[in-house]
């Protein structure tokens, strides 16, 4: 992010706009990986619904219909998640370009399961992220058929980044994430590696839940680690985000700022990309801690941005109102 990045998105806040859109572009995965919030019960707030209830679409109708919320939104980001994305190649080989064109930066989130397309390579804009969970043994387990295998082939001739979420079972493990770092980093489609903690609901009891001194103990090992392995970008002010992460969804300017679409590309999921009831005093999110490191930089030395945001925010609803 540059300061005409910082500008452009300022003044979607001002006119009460969101500056980032993420969609779930498809309910459909061949994958079944634990911990992923996409599918649990409460992701979505409908009585009884869940992504894979959803309605979903293919081909033209789908392409149509994200080009047309990009009209109507305006945003600046768009973060095409799922379900698995690449289950729709057909139609992404189709709408990227055009997004493209119309000066959207994508990030688009893949298992990277299937071959991404050799074409996508040279278009402007469009950011690679792929989501591997840990060493090849646990990945595999966790993420099979999106094996390390298939992902080393499916990325070749791509710039990607790496984005790994840390869970209890491996961050207890002495040295596992470097050794994480040691097998991707010299990887020349390797761009750069982010680090994710995980993110429990309120009340949850899932296994991948850090305790507070392995999320303080793992925090500064990779904190440690970013001065040994330049591709890690995680900045320092980042790490702190995640030591103190904002109260509440009401004071992430991550989630204020974003607009979350299920795979209906009706239904907003809230109160963050999580949905639910999120305990944001474990977040994880590499987003949230991104901009709260914003919001916490004091402008002229003086006042932190965050008073800044917060007022523009403020006079954008009363306008989008």
């Amino acid at each position: 992010m540059d300061r005409s990045d910082v500008l452009k998105a300022w003044g979607r806040i001002l006119t009460g706009r969101k500056p980032s859109l993420p969609i779930e572009i498809t309910r459909e995965c061949p994958l079944r990986c634990p911990g992923c919030y996409a599918y649990e019960d409460n992701h979505l707030s409908g009585p009884g619904q869940t992504l894979r209830s959803v309605a979903d679409y293919k081909g033209a109708d789908l392409i149509d219909r994200i080009l047309e919320l990009v009209r109507q939104y305006k945003p600046l980001h768009l973060s095409i998640v799922g379900g698995e994305p690449l289950v729709r190649f057909r139609e992404l080989d189709l709408l990227l370009p055009q997004l493209s064109d119309m000066g959207i930066a994508v990030q688009l989130v893949t298992s990277a399961v299937r071959e991404i397309p050799r074409s996508w390579a040279d278009i402007n804009r469009l950011y690679l992220v792929v989501s591997i969970d840990g060493l090849q043994p646990e990945h595999d387990a966790r993420r099979k058929p999106a094996t390390y295998e298939r992902i080393l082939r499916n990325i070749a001739g791509h710039r990607v980044t790496v984005h790994c979420t840390i869970t209890a079972q491996t961050a207890t493990r002495p040295g596992y994430y470097e050794e994480f770092l040691e097998f991707w980093t010299p990887r020349p489609e390797v761009k750069k590696v982010w680090f994710s903690l995980f993110t429990p609901q309120i009340g949850s009891d899932d296994e991948e839940i850090l305790t507070p001194e392995i999320r303080e103990k793992i925090l500064d090992e990779i904190e440690e680690l970013s001065f040994r392995y330049p591709k890690l970008n995680l900045p320092k002010q980042v790490i702190e985000g995640y030591r103190r992460p904002p109260a509440s969804p009401g004071e992430c300017i991550f989630a204020k700022t974003t607009l979350n679409l299920t795979a209906d590309l009706r239904t907003k999921i809230s109160p963050c990309q999580f949905g639910g009831a999120p305990d944001c005093s474990q977040c994880g999110c590499m987003a949230s801690a991104g901009l709260a490191a914003v919001g916490n930089y004091k402008i002229g030395g003086l006042v932190p941005a965050r008073k800044i945001f917060d007022l523009s925010y403020a006079a954008g609803e009363i306008l989008r109102r």
